[in-house]
């Protein structure tokens, strides 16, 4: 299992740090990060890089694995030929789309500015049974001079980058990928508020670009959500491992990473009838659903007893499932 792989590679490469180094560093670079001082100077370190990979990479390898998922649901037997991760770091992204697409693109490229994240992204990779992890390109050259002169690939992907950069240089950066995209760009953001609001004008920015939304949006207008009174978001189950529990400081088994994200499209496939957006809440003899619908609109409904079939499926309905759940109905984009 490649989620598998990616836990032992990390493992691996922690096994000789001293567990205080390790935690410091991770308190660290969070600090950093939370500050918006997060650049490639933080991540000079090989041993900051190895910490914050243990920290990082499961949560977001769910993350992605959830998104790319929700593509994939919706676009049938298509399996992306090129994948181009912007900003991609240590490579979570890379053993995501492995995971979600059997043995994942032929050609796969990680472009980013931290030296030492690409040489570890690199180590971790030649220990995967992948070839589209083993097989890797690590380019190192900054978001704004990969889009400048872009690679192009059938899937362009941007994971936990946006909010790294200037308003300005984070619409470049989205131009960039969905110029670059032969088929598909997928973006991903931390499901927080500000998280959320990177992704509306990602969003924006994706639709006036000729793309069309697939997931999680069950439509491309605009998203319903008053700006400031909420935001969408959705979570992805992590398990912990003792390794993992130990350089997080926390005892759970497990911890839920909650992300905002767009998966858009040039052509095929087929949204969702409608999306779950919160948590469903069962109560006796019913189950309530909120709903974003393929008319731009959000909307409750209260799935009885008396409704057989359709209440079954609703007890096991999950945030960020279709509604009504089924198989995708969508024929794979075709080759741009």
């Amino acid at each position: 299992m490649i989620e598998d792989e990616l836990r032992g590679a990390l493992a691996a490469l922690l096994d000789g740090l001293p567990p205080r180094r390790v935690t410091a560093a991770v308190d660290r670079l969070m600090a950093c990060y939370r500050g918006g001082a997060f650049h490639e100077p933080v991540l000079g370190d090989r041993g900051d890089v190895i910490a914050y990979a243990a920290y990082r990479m499961p949560a977001t390898f769910a993350a992605a694995s959830a998104a790319f998922g929700a593509l994939a649901r919706r676009t049938g037997t298509w399996s992306p030929g090129s994948h181009l991760d912007l900003g991609g770091g240590t490579g979570a992204a890379v053993w995501a789309a492995a995971a979600t697409w059997g043995d994942g693109p032929r050609q796969t490229r990680v472009v980013d500015q931290a030296r030492e994240a690409l040489a570890l992204g690199g180590e971790l990779a030649a220990r995967g049974t992948a070839r589209a992890v083993r097989d890797t390109d690590w380019r190192r050259r900054s978001l704004l001079g990969a889009v400048a002169r872009p690679w192009t690939a059938e899937l362009v992907t941007a994971c936990y980058v946006l909010g790294e950069l200037t308003e300005e240089d984070r619409a470049a950066v989205v131009r960039g990928a969905a110029e670059a995209a032969g088929e598909a760009v997928v973006l991903i953001e931390p499901g927080t508020p500000d998280g959320f609001e990177r992704i509306r004008a990602a969003r924006e920015q994706l639709v006036a670009a000729g793309l069309r939304v697939l997931a999680p949006c069950p439509h491309s207008v605009a998203c319903p959500i008053a700006p400031g009174a909420d935001w969408c978001h959705f979570a992805a189950r992590v398990s912990r491992s003792a390794l993992h529990r130990r350089v997080k400081g926390g005892t759970l088994p497990y911890e839920d990473e909650k992300f905002s994200y767009v998966a858009a499209v040039r052509a095929g496939g087929t949204p969702a009838p409608a999306r779950v957006v919160r948590r469903p809440r069962v109560r006796k003899g019913q189950v309530l659903l909120d709903l974003c619908t393929a008319e731009g609109v959000l909307d409750s409904t209260a799935v009885t007893k008396r409704q057989g079939a359709d209440y079954r499926a609703a007890r096991n309905i999950g945030w960020g499932d279709s509604w009504p759940p089924g198989p995708a109905t969508g024929g794979p984009p075709p080759a741009v």
